[in-house]
């Protein structure tokens, strides 16, 4: 039975018997015992010379706070490991730890722990007690660097944005910090929600319509309102010379199943008007682009010019804090 005097007992609580060898040699161990207890499987050997005082898998925490140890002191939580910090939903999971060190430092990456140099570090990084964790702006661009596909990107910086992580201010200047370095994605998916997209199937339907020879200007998430000035709901996409609304069906992205009710009031509010709205879930417009394009061209043809008789005004929503 290993036994602690009360301050180092208190350590490994607080770092949740995630122990580095210094600390353990300064409890009064040496490295043969390391070597013993790790031997026989009573501990383990998480990174180098960080040990975990348990048999085991690691839970998410442990294994950010092994990272951060290995690490050093002025390593800072970045990439998807923040997000998951954060309690972002939408975010790809992984075992990977990232970290960002200065420049000057010569730690390299071992197991989970993905250690880069940088050459600032986020100075409105979040002080915890065992580790700072990027603000969730630098975690966003930092997770999107990583990332080789264009969906999960655009649900990130939806997310970020949507749930009020971060603001499109903060996100343009850590794009622009980033420079072109492995940005290509961020950029895009940042530009699509500073033109209204709220989600990545938003995103994706945009892109859908987009190569349409046919279609004039479509609105995203635009402000309605009635020949008197009453604000009416806002559809996801709006085609204003058409009076059609579109709107993308996901309760993943938009709503909890509680939330129907309110949903078909949107609708029946719009549609005694005379606006049509048009439904496509996530999935009809990942698998079928064409489809999904042809049925809005076929709305807007056989009802151009009824924006008059509908009465209805289309105003785009000013994106506050964009930064452009």
């Amino acid at each position: 039975m290993v036994t602690f005097s009360p301050e180092w007992e208190e350590t490994a609580h607080r770092q949740q018997q995630i122990l580095t060898r210094a600390q353990l040699l300064g409890a009064g161990f040496d490295d043969m015992f390391l070597y013993r207890q790790t031997r026989r499987g009573v501990w383990q050997r998480v990174l180098p010379a960080t040990y975990g005082l348990f048999s085991g898998v690691l839970t998410d925490e442990q294994r950010r706070i092994s990272a951060a140890l290995y690490a050093g002191a002025e390593a800072q939580l970045t990439g998807l490991a923040a997000l998951a910090w954060y309690g972002f939903r939408d975010s790809p999971r992984t075992d990977a730890v990232h970290l960002i060190v200065p420049h000057h430092a010569r730690r390299k990456s071992s197991g989970h722990a993905v250690i880069a140099r940088a050459l600032t570090l986020d100075a409105k990084a979040r002080k915890t007690n065992l580790y700072p964790v990027c603000s969730p702006a630098r975690a966003v661009v930092d997770a999107a660097r990583d990332l080789r596909q264009l969906r999960p990107v655009r649900a990130l910086v939806a997310e970020a944005v949507q749930r009020g992580f971060t603001d499109l201010a903060a996100l343009d200047e850590e794009i622009r910090r980033a420079r072109r370095s492995r940005t290509a994605l961020i950029r895009k998916a940042f530009a699509e929600v500073t033109a209204g997209t709220r989600s990545a199937p938003e995103a994706e339907l945009r892109d859908c319509l987009s190569d349409s020879p046919l279609l004039p200007e479509v609105l995203w998430n635009p402000r309605l309102v009635t020949a008197e000035g009453r604000s009416l709901p806002t559809p996801d996409a709006y085609v204003g010379e058409a009076a059609v609304a579109l709107e993308v069906d996901s309760q993943e992205y938009h709503f909890r199943p509680e939330d129907w009710a309110r949903t078909l009031d949107r609708h029946n509010e719009l549609s005694r008007l005379g606006i049509l709205i048009l439904h496509f879930t996530p999935a009809q417009i990942r698998r079928e682009p064409a489809r999904v394009r042809r049925t809005v061209e076929d709305a807007y043809a056989s009802r151009r010019g009824l924006a008059a008789t509908v009465g209805v005004r289309a105003e785009p929503r000013p994106q506050s804090g964009s930064g452009r």
